[in-house]
């Protein structure tokens, strides 16, 4: 047998080997999708698969080929998520609203290989998770410009999904209207209350007659269907050519830092002991003298940092509230053990809706 041969003998048994390697690996990324379609996370984690290149490559003790065997780990991340798309093509995502609502957006850009289904508000959006209809839910918490969504946040309290992140996503308002229409021949907008205020500058300076709409999708859906060029809706460029709209003007709304944050819910917590470093919790607590203080000095005393605490009645009870706490810190290690056993004493009820590494910017 001449070298060739020898060589190519030699090859062909490793292809065996790594052929038997490679499907148990895929094996494993079926559970790695199974597991982030129960818990609504997203298939790319840039931070994950940047520390098993940057590990793995180590093994490679041959320096001549360890940049080969980076691409090599490279490509074999690439595979594992086109398979796990394939897997996860199925996913179904509520949101609350119609197509090319702002929810919507903020559903496709999370999970652009799911199906986003509408559900007509936010408690049955909620809800049709909680029954296994939908895997994960994209609902908005809060509005930099209009605040707290309070019966997002009464859901999370009152139901039983975790929270297994939260995403920034600039909303960005642009007046839309038929093809060949003009800003100049504009006369009448229409779109979502809040759409409308802040675009209120906008609208006042051009003279506009506004009217109200559900949302922004709906006043989209209107204009499209009226042909009417006088006419023009405030909503995204997404929506505008959801429903085959010109883009008239960008960016028209007062504030330019206004942002929506979506928390994902979904039926199963995907808490991380070693890599979250955010958490969201629900307390009450008990009726006695400086309750809350001890409670929110707890919190610090165990070395985690309170972002936000906002309370909202509790409904049951006139003049009691719930507690909506956001944090920074490890909640799933021994401090966090200790101060959710500590914060037990002094809370009626205490509930950990969930904890991910960090809150995330989805694109413009």
């Amino acid at each position: 047998m001449s070298k060739l041969d020898d060589a190519r003998k030699q090859i062909n048994e490793i292809d065996q080997k790594m052929a038997d390697l490679f499907a148990a690996r895929m094996k494993a990324v079926e559970q790695v999708a199974s597991y982030k379609m129960e818990r609504g996370l997203p298939i790319l984690d840039t931070a994950r698969e940047e520390e098993v290149i940057r590990r793995n490559a180590a093994y490679m003790e041959n320096e001549a080929l360890k940049s080969y065997y980076v691409n090599f780990l490279k490509y074999n991340m690439t595979l594992s998520r086109s398979y796990q798309r394939r897997l996860l093509e199925g996913m179904q995502v509520a949101y609350s609203g119609v197509p090319g609502a702002f929810a919507d957006i903020a559903a496709k850009k999370i999970f652009p290989d799911g199906t986003s289904v509408p559900y007509k508000d936010f408690k049955a959006a909620y809800e049709a998770v909680v029954s296994g209809e939908c895997d994960c839910a994209v609902l908005p918490i809060e509005n930099s410009y209009n605040g707290d969504v309070s019966q997002v946040m009464d859901l999370a309290f009152f139901g039983e999904l975790s929270i297994n992140g939260v995403y920034d996503m600039e909303i960005i308002q642009n007046l839309i209207g038929i093809e060949g229409s003009s800003v100049r021949e504009v006369r009448e907008v229409i779109s979502h209350p809040q759409a409308l205020g802040q675009c209120a500058d906008y609208i006042r300076d051009h003279d506009f007659a506004s009217h109200e709409a559900t949302n922004t999708a709906m006043a989209a859906k209107f204009v499209a269907e009226s042909g009417r060029k006088d006419l023009a809706a405030i909503a995204s460029a997404e929506t505008a050519e959801l429903y085959d709209l010109r883009v008239l003007d960008k960016k028209i709304n007062e504030s330019s830092s206004n942002t929506t944050r979506f928390a994902v819910f979904s039926r199963f917590s995907s808490r991380n002991v070693k890599k979250d470093d955010y958490f969201v919790m629900n307390f009450t607590v008990k009726n006695e003298a400086g309750c809350l203080g001890k409670v929110i000095s707890i919190i610090g005393e165990y070395g985690f940092n309170l972002r936000a605490l906002k309370s909202r009645p509790t409904k049951d009870l006139i003049w009691e509230y719930y507690f909506f706490a956001e944090g920074e810190g490890n909640i799933n290690g021994p401090q966090g053990e200790k101060m959710l056993q500590e914060l037990s004493d002094h809370c009626s009820i205490l509930k950990v809706l969930g904890s991910f590494e960090k809150e995330k910017k989805l694109e413009s």
